[in-house]
Parts: structure tokens; C-alpha cells; sequence
């Protein structure tokens, strides 16, 4: 437990360490804001929820997201200090986890920082803060889902640049999976059930039924399904790496 604390403080203080931290967290609450109030047209709504607030987050996780994660193993990989890393009293699942809670909990702390748009919409309504607390989880869980796809690409390359690309393609074909457009699309084409396991697929569906206070048991296993699959390949292609 000490070593995995070591390697977790180790990550969590990495983000500090350079501008990166706080140019995201900056720019994450500026596009929240922005997409609430402008792009959501908040106030014109005229409804004490946070929907329009968790409705834009699969977009903006879609870019900032990959951003982080695209360096928890390519830079280790670059710099060379992965061979010192695999060396520690660790098991490889250990460190994997050490660093994907460090940025998963990074994740935490900018969704933390939004809550005066929960003061903001108690402040002018009486909204439903259990459906608001339960959107938030789910918001959470999403982006620890984007995460796990990034800490699984970033190991495949040195080059942070391409671990960013293949992370937003990736993770934006599990949203797309669930929208609306592509389902109807697929509509006469392919049966029902088929179309229904697509969608099942989608981060994006899980997190709508989430987003709308409906707490389901089977949404929160499926991301936490999801993330341990994506965190067991990782672990997979760190052992082929070092194969070689």
C-alpha cells in the first residue's frame, strides 16, 4: 500500500508540477459555462435543473479528457522512466491503477469546482439535488470510462500527439453508438435486438438515464465494467511492450 500511495502521490503531484493542470481546469470551467449559459441558454429555459449543464459534459470529456490521459504512459514510455516505474514492489495492476485513480480523481476535482452551478440553479428554483447528485456520479463514471481508454492507447505509443487522436476517435465512436442519428439510421437495416445492443454499447446512453436522476444499478456496473476491461488491456500491452 505504501509503494501504491508513492506512485499515486507521484502522478497526482505531476499534474501540478507544469501549467497543464491549471490551464485544464480553466479551461473546463470556462467551457461549462459556456455551454450552460450561452450555447444552453440557461436562463431562457426557465427550469431549476442542471440538464442542460450534463448534457454538453460527453462533448467536452470528448476533447479535454484524452488530453490527460495522454500522458500517463506515452511519457513514461518517452522519457525511458517506465523501466524504473516497473521495477518498484509492485504488481503491473497496482501501478496501473495508482495511476489511473491519480487522474481519475483529477477529473474529480474539476467537476468539483462546477458547484456554483449548483448553488447557482438552488439559488433560483428548488431543483431536484438528489437527480442533480446522482448526474454528477454520472458525469464521473463517464469520464473515468474516457480515461480508461486513454491510459490503454497511451501505453501503445511514445508520441502524446497520437495517443490524443486515437483516444478523442475512440471514445467518440462509444458515444456516437448511442445518438439518436446513428440508431435511426440503423433502423430497417439491422433487427431490434441488434439495434438495442449498439446502443447498449454506448457510453452515451448509460450516462442519459443517469443525467436524468434515474440511479440504475446496471449503468453504474457497465461503466465500472468497461473501465476494468480498458485498465486489464492496458496491463496487457505494458507486458508486450516490455517484450520487446
Amino acid at each position: 500500500m505504501p509503494a501504491f500511495m508513492t506512485v499515486a502521490r507521484r502522478e497526482w503531484q505531476a499534474y501540478f508540477a507544469t501549467p497543464l493542470a491549471y490551464v485544464f481546469l480553466v479551461v473546463f470551467l470556462v467551457l461549462c459555462g459556456f455551454a450552460t449559459f450561452e450555447l444552453g441558454g440557461f436562463y431562457q429555459r426557465n427550469q431549476a435543473d442542471l440538464q442542460v449543464f450534463f448534457s454538453y459534459q460527453p462533448w467536452l470529456y470528448l476533447f479535454l479528457v484524452p488530453a490527460i490521459a495522454m500522458r500517463i504512459w506515452a511519457e513514461e514510455r518517452k522519457s525511458g522512466s517506465i523501466e524504473l516505474l516497473l521495477t518498484l514492489p509492485l504488481t503491473l495492476r497496482s501501478i496501473v491503477l495508482a495511476k489511473f485513480f491519480s487522474a481519475w480523481l483529477f477529473v474529480a476535482l474539476a467537476l468539483l469546482l462546477t458547484f456554483p452551478f449548483w448553488i447557482t440553479v438552488n439559488y433560483l428554483g428548488e431543483p431536484d439535488n438528489g437527480a442533480i447528485l446522482a448526474a454528477y456520479l454520472g458525469s464521473w463514471l463517464m469520464a473515468g470510462a474516457f480515461l480508461s481508454i486513454g491510459c490503454c492507447l497511451s501505453a501503445t505509443s511514445k508520441s502524446q500527439v497520437i495517443v490524443f487522436v486515437l483516444t478523442v476517435s475512440t471514445c467518440f465512436l462509444f458515444v456516437l453508438l448511442g445518438t439518436p442519428q446513428l440508431l435511426d439510421s440503423l433502423s430497417g437495416v439491422l433487427p431490434q435486438l441488434l439495434i438495442d445492443a449498439v446502443a447498449q454499447l454506448s457510453l452515451l446512453t448509460h450516462f442519459d438515464a443517469i443525467s436524468r436522476g434515474v440511479l440504475d444499478l446496471r449503468d453504474v456496473l457497465f461503466y465500472a465494467f468497461f473501465i476494468a476491461c480498458w485498465l486489464a488491456a492496458t496491463g496487457i500491452v505494458i507486458e508486450q511492450k516490455k517484450a520487446e
